[in-house]
């Protein structure tokens, strides 16, 4: 079985990059001067701080793998070059909550990227699965848990402007 494609924005690729990095060179560091720390204290079947460096160290390996695995699979969209006519992954589109009257800026980004509370929803979301492909001028009903809500998109921009 084919793994998924992980889609990602340039700036998405550097955060990834940069954690696995500080993962690798610091954190494993840090981590291995704990247990070394620990161990020195003696008796190892009931030291807390042993105990919580190797929980440590095991959270630090975990997250290592997920982001090489993350970083192996993905496919980086040039936002410089995403085509402005049609909403796509890596871009900035305005829409009109018709029900709310309530302008909401969103950047389609790939699911490993989202974070809702910036504002960037993935191309796999409802809105952002119902956004993809639409034009300037479309309204566009969204099937939520919530119910069901319309936007009206009022605006396709670069998402690194």
């Amino acid at each position: 079985m084919q793994e998924k494609k992980n889609i990602l924005t340039y700036e998405g690729l550097r955060k990834y990059e940069d954690e696995l990095q500080e993962l690798k060179v610091v954190r494993r560091q840090e981590v291995a001067q704990k247990i070394k720390e620990a161990r020195e204290q003696g008796d190892l079947s009931e030291n807390a701080e042993y105990d919580a460096a190797k929980d440590e160290q095991r959270d630090i390996e975990a997250r290592i793998e997920e982001l090489e695995k993350i970083l192996k699979n993905a496919e980086v969209v040039d936002e410089d070059e995403v085509d402005l006519d049609k909403i796509n992954v890596g871009c900035k589109v305005k829409v009109l909550d018709m029900e709310f009257d309530e302008e909401l800026t969103y950047k389609i980004v790939g699911s490993t990227e989202a974070n809702s509370l910036k504002g960037k929803i993935s191309n796999e979301s409802p809105v952002g699965k119902a956004l993809m492909g639409h034009v300037a001028g479309d309204v566009v009903s969204v099937d939520t848990p919530a119910g069901t809500f319309s936007y009206k998109v009022l605006e396709i921009q670069r998402s690194n402007q």
